[in-house]
């Protein structure tokens, strides 16, 4: 087999790739799908002691590396044709702080995307919400939903890195296969 050949058949998956990634794109703009991403980079596990919801303060925040991966997720967003999704995030402030730093638009706090690390036992009955809540939304413009690594996990079984998202087909389902895995710009 010439080389040709061989070098033809390594680049294959990564051409198949990136044409599922454009599918997903395309599904995400005509609002087909949604883009469930775990918040940016907040260094540590779970939350502090001391957790108020609405105290940032109190909570595990974004560092500079967080708030960098937020903004270069919103010009990922714009450069893919995604300027002003319809953006709902947990309401915990490293969440928030991720949908805000992306600087696409207002931000909706949307409970069934909060964090129940602390509160495993929460977690189907807070899945089976987020999946009730967001199949009875109208169809429009895209939808970027800012998580926690457990709900993501909870969802789909794919444990995701800081700042990583899936673009997931609608209506959301348990245990769906992402259309696209994007790893944190």
């Amino acid at each position: 087999m010439s080389r040709l050949w061989l070098m033809v058949l390594m680049l294959l998956p990564l051409w198949s790739s990136a044409a599922q990634n454009a599918e997903a794109w395309q599904a995400l703009r005509e609002g087909r799908a949604l883009l469930l991403m775990r918040h940016a980079t907040a260094p540590g596990t779970g939350d502090p002691a001391n957790f108020r919801l609405g105290q940032c303060v109190t909570q595990r925040n974004l560092n500079e590396q967080g708030r960098a991966e937020a903004r270069r997720w919103g010009e990922l967003l714009t450069r893919q044709g995604i300027e002003q999704p319809r953006l709902l995030s947990s309401r915990w402030c490293r969440a928030q702080d991720t949908a805000s730093n992306m600087q696409l638009g207002s931000v909706q706090s949307l409970p069934a995307l909060d964090s129940f690390f602390g509160q495993p036992e929460d977690g189907a009955e807070q899945t089976a919400e987020l999946i009730r809540a967001i199949n009875v939304l109208p169809v429009g413009a895209p939808l970027v939903l800012v998580s926690h690594q457990v709900n993501i996990t909870a969802l789909t079984g794919i444990f995701p890195a800081s700042g990583e998202a899936l673009i997931l087909a609608l209506p959301l389902q348990r245990n769906m296969q992402p259309l696209a895995r994007i790893p944190a710009p």
